[in-house]
């Protein structure tokens, strides 16, 4: 068992090696064809072909990605030099990755081969590593999380310094164009320091996560490749056009295009789905002893795969708007901008329903809206949030699935619960206000300024610190550094509105026998959302936080059956009272809450 379990990680890290060196490691020559075909604009297009035939760039090979990004960019710039209307830098942006990805040659630029040697043999790697565990007693065991250099965790003070840096990064970057190199000496920094720094400093003693002396230095190196992955993809996507190439096949046969090109997104997508499926199989061999897990795990892959990946793309194929049927607003944060509103309405194929003309299109916007104001705070007030954010949500189901090893991360002091309770509804805030400001200069064309600022700078400032840096670079990227759950804690906006409904308006509770509880700690050390489970337990308490997304794993590792997931309206109106107490009169005993 442990010889296929050898085998699997290196596998697994071979296929990671070549991954990583494909991104880079590819040929690349500019033809004039080439550039004629992606360059829209024709004094822009002729301005480029005559500094490329001055200097000789289209008789230059280069050798790697970087390096013909790099030369790619100086050629914009002399072209500039000699126009008077400017190619603007969003625009260069947008030309750089298709040049790119259609100039890749030599053997990195074998897309079917590339495909096989990094993304699906990491995936048969990683499930080889994981399968021989089904042959280990089922149940959670004491396995040491808070000691493995991957599983440990980070201290206070380097936790803040990551923040420091991706609040810095993104703020400059979006004004100055920040070189990337700064970020990646600044994080490697980090971690030599603290690889260096080892714990055998400290006598290998154990200690909590959040308040150790010294960090895992490997889980670290694991969050620096996530957050780097992410930050290539939102905003230097053109360094990646050698992984597009790789699923070009692919996209193709889903497409039914032969000449269609996998974007960035759909490379994100499909990566999505396949970590998903093989973190899911992870999560179904370590809790195969829970029932609930099973399910609730084989929901949240069932809608990532058919509802956020497949269908979308089959609505595309036959021709009808784009749309992920299970992504609702605020978490959609763009679904009621004018571009969104136009994409679907009068989009798709004609239809007549009831004697009334409509379209695919329009059905969709309706869809949108009954999720967001009907189905939504029903099924909430039914089951709590655990029914979006635990069996539905593709964000928490990566949050389950590749962030499971790292749940016990999540930060449980009263600082963290604070913090928590203001960004979250601040968020959450800020997208009802960017909402409100984007329908108000839809039905008023002519306001196309709120105040000093533009619609479109609002909803660009939302995107870029929300949508992008908070829920993709810190929140996916920082699972190994504080716990799964960043982005579903502190920063989705939908996860803020259905927690207020769960707390006063729910049917939802973990109900707690506190007689039953020998204060184990389990509970609390595998709650994902900051929780402390025991203190409640202790107290007998029924836990109606809004945080809670009801992934049940608190009651699953609990061992003496202390914790039950139910659904009942009985303490509605006083749910959120502190404490039970029991109140004895001649005629009843009544337990409150």
């Amino acid at each position: 068992m442990k010889a296929l379990k050898i085998l699997g990680l290196v596998i697994f890290i071979f296929s990671l090696l070549v991954f990583t060196l494909s991104m880079f490691k590819s040929e690349h020559k500019l033809t004039e064809a080439l550039l004629t075909e992606h360059i829209g604009d024709e004094t822009s297009r002729a301005a480029l072909v005559k500094v490329a035939n001055e200097t000789g760039f289209f008789d230059k090979s280069f050798g790697t990605n970087v390096s013909f990004i790099s030369g790619l960019k100086g050629l914009f710039d002399q072209a500039n030099n000699g126009l008077e209307n400017k190619i603007p830098g969003w625009q260069i942006e947008k030309y750089l990755f298709p040049l790119a990805k259609f100039s890749t040659a030599g053997p990195f630029g074998n897309a079917n081969m590339m495909f096989w040697l990094s993304i699906m043999l990491g995936a048969l790697g990683g499930l080889i590593y994981i399968l021989p565990d089904m042959g280990l007693l089922p149940g959670i065991k004491n396995d040491g999380i808070y000691l493995d250099a991957s599983t440990k965790g980070i201290s206070y003070n380097v936790r803040a310094i990551f923040l420091a840096i991706a609040i810095l990064y993104a703020l400059v970057n979006s004004v100055f164009q920040f070189p990337l190199v700064i970020y990646f000496l600044a994080v490697i920094g980090i971690i030599v320091y603290l690889i260096w720094k080892s714990e055998k400093s400290y006598g290998g003693k154990r200690a909590r996560s959040a308040s150790v002396k010294a960090s895992g230095w490997l889980g670290i190196a694991f969050g620096v490749y996530l957050i780097t992955f992410y930050v290539l993809l939102y905003f230097f996507p053109y360094y990646v056009t050698n992984w597009t190439k790789m699923l070009d096949p692919f996209y193709q046969s889903i497409s039914g295009n032969p000449t269609a090109s996998a974007s960035h997104w759909f490379l994100y997508g499909f990566l999505y789905c396949v970590v998903m499926l093989v973190m899911g199989v992870r999560m179904m061999v370590k809790y195969r002893h829970n029932k609930y897990q099973l399910v609730r795990t084989s929901s949240v892959l069932f809608f990532q795969l058919g509802f956020a990946f497949l269908i979308p793309e089959i609505l595309v194929r036959l021709n009808q708007p784009y749309m992920d049927l299970k992504n609702a607003w605020p978490l959609d944060y763009d679904f009621y901008t004018k571009d969104s509103i136009n994409s679907f309405v009068g989009q798709g194929t004609e239809l007549a329903l009831g004697g009334i003309s409509t379209s695919v299109g329009t059905i969709m916007l309706l869809w949108g809206i009954a999720l967001t104001f009907i189905v939504v705070p029903v099924f909430t007030y039914v089951f709590g949030k655990r029914w979006y954010c635990s069996w539905v949500c593709g964000c928490g189901g990566l949050a389950e699935t590749l962030g499971d090893p790292y749940r016990q991360l999540s930060d449980k002091s009263m600082r963290a619960w604070k913090a928590e309770r203001y960004i979250i509804h601040g968020v959450l805030a800020l997208a009802v206000l960017m909402t409100v400001v984007v329908l108000i200069t839809y039905f008023n064309p002519d306001m196309k300024n709120f105040g000093i600022f533009s619609t479109t700078q609002i909803k660009s400032w939302y995107g870029f610190m929300i949508g992008a840096m908070f829920s993709g670079v810190v929140g996916t990227g920082f699972y190994p550094l504080m716990g799964n759950r960043v982005w579903c804690r502190f920063g989705c906006p939908l996860a803020g509105l259905l927690g207020l409904v769960q707390k006063f308006k729910s049917r939802f509770r973990i109900t707690t026998n506190g007689g039953q509880c020998i204060s184990c700690g389990n509970c609390s050390t595998y709650c994902e959302m900051g929780i402390d489970v025991r203190a409640y337990a202790q107290r007998g308490q029924n836990i109606v936080r809004s945080s809670c997304v009801g992934c049940g794993v608190c009651s699953a590792v609990c061992p003496r059956g202390v914790l039950k997931l139910e659904n009942g309206s009985a303490d509605i109106g006083e749910r959120t009272t502190e404490l039970k107490t029991i109140h004895i009169s001649e005629n009843d005993l009544k337990i409150l809450s």
